[in-house]
């Protein structure tokens, strides 16, 4: 029998996309039907595959881009919007089944059908996304994309806890920030197709913030560490960015982050 360690690197070392997401939806169906042994023979790779393209760029040399509005609301500026979202879900692919394969053996059987689950949403959300930039005349890999959204996963690669907070308690609930004002330019621009694609993203989001949240609140008690102050100690050492105001408030309690997680902190 396959072991899930090697699915699992078999999905994250495939280049080719659509071969990537194809893979990632067969070892979540075969881990689902008890087609994969529960272990943990193979480490992850420390980078994932990558097609040729899109060029990967520094953040600061990645061109503006918009979506309604003033000079957002050309064809190219929606072509970039929808590039951009589509290389944040490819990438997502591969955070989320390093998760379940990095961090597996240690979290156990529901840590790893829950990020599963959520490498199989990322998927389906890329899928969705290349599919709408097909119908708008492009494809994925036309435009450059962002370099550092896998800098998360190197930084945390040898601490479940620094994972956990940084990825899906950082990166994604900044997703549930962002995405209801995107949602309503792009609907507001006429773009319907586009506007139920995000808020079927903005849905599982909330879920899979709350798999992170959840799995970070219940390991922080196990280890007798107050969740809030962990988080904000983690999030300081290991995570680049800044975490500042607008939140999404309802949208974050929904995924288990409470206020008292974020309110006031200066990362």
């Amino acid at each position: 029998m396959t072991t899930l360690a090697q699915a699992i690197r078999a999905a994250l070392l495939e280049c080719e996309p659509r071969a990537k997401v194809m893979q990632t939806r067969a070892l979540v169906r075969g881990w689902r039907l008890g087609r994969l042994d529960f272990t943990f023979d193979m480490a992850m790779p420390d980078e994932p595959g990558r097609p040729a393209k899109p060029e990967l760029l520094p953040p600061g040399q990645m061109p503006k881009r918009g979506y309604g509005g003033s000079g957002g609301g050309s064809e190219r500026g929606r072509i970039a919007l929808w590039h951009a979202l589509a290389h944040i879900e490819f990438v997502a692919i591969d955070l989320a089944l390093d998760m379940a394969g990095r961090f597996g053996a240690q979290m156990g059987r529901q840590f790893t059908s829950d990020f599963l689950k959520v490498a199989a949403d990322e998927a389906m959300h890329f899928a969705l996304l290349e599919r709408h930039l097909n119908a708008l005349g492009s494809h994925y890999g036309a435009l450059p994309a962002h370099s550092g959204l896998w800098d998360a996963a190197r930084e945390t690669a040898h601490d479940v806890m620094a994972r956990l907070a940084v990825v899906p308690m950082v990166l994604e609930a900044r997703g549930l920030d962002v995405t209801p004002a995107t949602l309503e330019r792009v609907r507001a621009a006429g773009d319907e197709r586009g506007a139920k694609i995000l808020s079927r993203i903005l849905d599982d989001e909330v879920a899979h913030v709350r798999f992170g949240s959840t799995h970070f609140i219940a390991e922080s008690l196990v280890r007798g560490e107050s969740p809030e102050k962990l988080w904000k100690m983690l999030v300081a050492r290991h995570f680049r960015g800044s975490v500042k105001p607008p939140f999404n408030d309802s949208a974050r309690l929904s995924a288990g982050l409470s206020r008292s997680f974020y309110a006031g902190v200066d990362c």
